[in-house]
């Protein structure tokens, strides 16, 4: 019998609370028009425990859930699937959460930790013709882009041995899939596989690399001719894990390192540039200068949120909040390991994203959540918008819904494939909270200050969740 679900636990509640349910909805109703030139999928993905957790629920650690809006001559369909991993079918056919999760995993059932299965919970892209959920601890996962229907592990034909990013990067002139590997050769170990897929999905690259330290690694950035690997100092230690102590923990003294190498380069070839502690969930984007340095734009946490110090306690009394800044490293300066930061906004936020057509390429615009994205505990007492930043100007445009209503993350679709930069729309999935359900909302992505062009209106609620993309036609 399944049990209940704890009450206590603020990523269980209101806009984080799970979804019990799969549904299917043909057409969805929408106010305002949707623009004429919008067709294509927004696929979003998320944790949504099947069942209460063993021990302290941890947010990152729910099964994936993967929500898709279809948007077609005006119309609107939804439809949304849990990701049928072999956790979630051993769960199902059980009838029981046996899953530790992140923090406790010393709690999981021996059957299910053998299993050694993805959730396969935090992103879905699209790429050499396969719908891949992805996570940061294991291999993809590809369901069918239209019923989602599980089709199990991809591998790229059995040559990935290891786990992939769930932030694979995706060169929009070569077509070509960059992504990476944590924790390669074995939990909790400093190793890293950097790997290149073609426009097909043929995996055609791998170089392992050493870290300074076990570290999670959750996203990195590609430029046109560099891949940059930041390592924080949210450390990973088997020996904490098998004492029942916290497996990643914020140990700040570490520092911070960040290592660049050449995208067609060895392992050699990392020159590695050190920093004062932080962390970085999500960059925005970067790119190489005419004069031989690397920009990175990242969105940076002075302590990494949602993860305590080795002897279990918070690092800070409040959760910390990221804000934009901008990293220069000069390449061609050999006598330095350090680099310049350029705060460029104000505003807290999480979520970046841009045009993906500028991806490693110089650009100018743009988007993120204009908001903590854990502060929706506190329910009708905070809320979450958008902004736009003009990179060029510096100009910044916010949009924020009613309190107690909170943006998911924003995805650009260009207008046309020949469109300029930033000349499209903006979706967001938008969680109602004094009606407990959903929206999807469209805006003009140069005009975000004006709200809404068209939202498409669930009756039920899109739980929190962390990424997607669209795929067109």
């Amino acid at each position: 019998m399944a049990k209940p679900f704890p009450t206590d636990d603020p990523f269980l509640r209101g806009y984080y609370a799970p979804l019990h349910m799969e549904a299917d909805a043909p057409n969805l109703p929408v106010s305002g028009e949707l623009p004429a030139g919008l067709h294509g999928t927004l696929y979003r993905n998320g944790p949504n425990p099947q069942f209460a957790p063993r021990g302290r629920y941890h947010w990152f650690s729910g099964d994936g859930m993967l929500h898709a809006f279809r948007i077609d001559s005006g119309r609107v369909s939804y439809r949304n699937r849990w990701v049928r991993t072999p956790k979630w079918e051993m769960e199902h056919a059980h009838g029981e959460g046996l899953s530790g999760g992140l923090t406790n995993r010393h709690l999981t059932d021996p059957k299910l930790a053998e299993l050694n299965s993805t959730i396969a919970n935090t992103n879905v892209v699209w790429h050499g013709g396969r719908l891949l959920a992805l996570e940061e601890a294991h291999a993809p996962f590809e369901v069918d882009p239209v019923t989602l229907a599980p089709l199990g592990y991809h591998q790229f034909g059995g040559k990935l041995a290891g786990p992939m990013t769930a932030h694979p990067k995706i060169d929009p002139v070569s077509g070509d899939m960059v992504f990476f590997g944590y924790n390669a050769r074995g939990p909790l170990t400093p190793d890293l596989m950097l790997h290149v897929a073609d426009r097909a999905g043929r995996l055609t690259r791998s170089l392992h690399l050493l870290a300074p330290y076990p570290s999670m690694v959750h996203d990195f950035v590609v430029t046109r001719r560099h891949i940059v690997m930041p390592i924080f100092p949210l450390t990973g230690s088997m020996d904490r894990a098998t004492r029942g102590q916290p497996a990643y923990a914020w140990e700040p003294d570490k520092g911070s390192h960040i290592g660049i190498l050449p995208r067609d380069g060895q392992a050699s070839d990392v020159r590695w540039f050190t920093a004062d502690a932080s962390y970085v969930f999500h960059p925005m984007n970067a790119f190489d200068t005419d004069d031989g340095k690397v920009v990175c734009d990242m969105m940076k946490y002075p302590v990494a949120p949602l993860f305590p110090l080795p002897d279990g306690r918070l690092p800070t009394e409040q959760p910390p909040v990221a804000r934009l800044v901008r990293w220069t490293f000069d390449l061609a300066d050999r006598g330095t390991d350090t680099f310049v930061e350029q705060p460029l906004c104000d505003l807290p936020g999480e979520f970046p994203r841009l045009d993906e057509r500028f991806a490693m390429l110089p650009y100018r615009h743009g988007w993120f959540n204009a908001a903590p994205v854990t502060e929706a505990d506190k329910g009708r007492e905070a809320r979450a918008g958008l902004a736009h930043i003009d990179l060029s100007s510096g100009r910044v445009a916010e949009w924020q819904p009613p309190m107690g209503d909170y943006c998911g993350e924003p995805i650009f679709v260009e207008r046309s494939a020949d469109a300029a930069e930033g000349d499209g729309w903006l979706l967001s999935v938008i969680y109602r909270g004094a009606e407990n359900r959903s929206d999807l909302a469209v805006f003009d992505a140069g005009d975000l200050a004006a709200g809404p062009v068209a939202l498409a209106h669930l009756s039920h609620r899109v739980p929190a969740g962390f990424h997607g993309n669209w795929r067109g036609a």
